[in-house]
């Protein structure tokens, strides 16, 4: 981390400490994508300790990697012990923060003895020994095969690299599709029939696509950053934020739903939309940056920021979740507002240390990672070059 996101962390960390202390904290589990709904999340007991601010990204992803994952499966410990393909995803990027090549190999060594399907997709969900849900979801393959990819150019390891290639191949055959918008990815192998098409708007990872074109030299990796471009953008003309879920038709419109295949209770910005201005921040196309920074003002209408909001940015319950201020960080430092985004993630750190969540807490060193380092191969809107107002901070760092 450079001394600039030192002190800027530092001083947000207390206006961070006012906003997390004015309600209640309630974390809730994010429903799975598209299968069985998650089980209800009961949050581990609360750290003892007020986190550092100080507290480097690597010893960040450190305590993530020890918290949990037991010999390379990433556990969700607060919703029953299962584990996901997600969580994997996330264990090997974490992995790849703490820059731990050891943690990463046993990660994907379970994933590969325990999730990957005869097709090389990896199966949602794992509990008790057993696959229990053998449907892919491709943000999951996607985090994936860019770890993978990643890690093959970071350590030298040209089986990583093939691993990921391979990975990116399949998702790109069996869970892209084209439309008049353009090719868009769909959530898994059940979207990729009928139109219109179920589409999740956080799964779309502008830096992730760059890194599996230039890996796998596929132009459809290019075509599904257009598409999903195209998408987002329709979507947030439509509203000043995006929804959880929506569908494509193949003529190109593009419609909010309540939930994937029109499940849920109500159109929402919550627990999956929020990782979109995040997934835009880190991309290095400033035109991606632009959509993260569309949603600040809407997100900073209200203090403490519900992790449920309308496509207004209006509360929809009083709970909290560090995924919430990780968005929120995004899209102020894509607007350059690095004081609010350093607040935002002190924040997020403060959540989830109060109230440990598998979920808060990957995000929260997730979130880090992306806007602050270029570990994933994107740029951090929070990094070196791209926080740099051009003053100096004594020593170049």
């Amino acid at each position: 981390m450079t001394s600039r996101s030192r002190i800027i962390i530092a001083i947000g960390a207390v206006f961070a400490t006012a906003i997390v202390a004015v309600a209640a904290v309630v974390l809730l589990a994010p429903p799975s994508p598209g299968g069985p709904a998650a089980s209800e999340s009961t949050p581990l007991p609360s750290a003892t300790e007020t986190p550092d601010p100080e507290e480097t990204l690597a010893d960040s992803a450190d305590a993530f990697l020890a918290e949990w994952v037991e010999d390379g499966r990433v556990v969700r410990h607060d919703q029953g012990g299962d584990t996901v393909s997600e969580g994997q995803a996330y264990g090997l990027l974490i992995a790849l923060a703490a820059d731990d090549e050891q943690a990463f190999s046993k990660i994907w060594s379970w994933t590969q003895d325990n999730l990957q399907r005869p097709d090389g997709l990896l199966a949602w969900q794992w509990a008790d020994g057993a696959i229990v849900d053998d449907e892919p979801a491709s943000d999951a393959d996607v985090d994936a095969a860019r770890a993978l990819v990643v890690a093959g150019e970071t350590w030298g390891d040209a089986d990583y690299t093939a691993a990921g290639v391979e990975l990116a191949t399949t998702v790109a055959d069996t869970m892209t599709v084209e439309t008049e918008v353009g090719r868009i990815l769909v959530p898994g192998l059940w979207a990729a029939a009928a139109d219109p098409y179920q589409y999740n708007p956080s799964y779309a990872s502008p830096a992730a696509f760059a890194v599996l074109a230039d890996a796998t030299g596929d132009p459809r990796w290019d075509e599904v950053s257009a598409g999903s471009a195209a998408v987002t953008t329709t979507l947030l003309e439509q509203s000043p934020l995006p929804p959880d879920w929506a569908q494509v038709h193949g003529d190109g419109r593009v419609e909010p739903m309540p939930g994937a295949a029109g499940t849920g209770k109500s159109v929402r910005y919550g627990y999956d939309a929020a990782r979109l201005p995040l997934r835009y921040a880190e991309s290095c196309d400033p035109a991606d940056r632009a959509l993260a920074g569309d949603l600040a003002q809407t997100l900073g209408l209200t203090d403490p920021l519900a992790a449920e909001l309308d496509l207004g940015g209006a509360a929809l319950g009083q709970a909290q979740h560090p995924l919430g201020y990780v968005a929120r960080a995004a899209a102020r430092a894509s607007m350059e507002d690095y004081a609010g985004a350093g607040s935002d993630l002190y924040a997020a750190t403060s959540l989830a240390a109060q109230s440990p969540t598998y979920y808060g807490a990957a995000w929260s060193v997730l979130g880090r990672a992306m806007l602050e380092s270029d570990v994933y191969g994107g740029c951090a809107p929070m990094g070196d070059d791209s926080a740099d107002d051009g003053t100096d901070d004594g020593d170049g760092s």
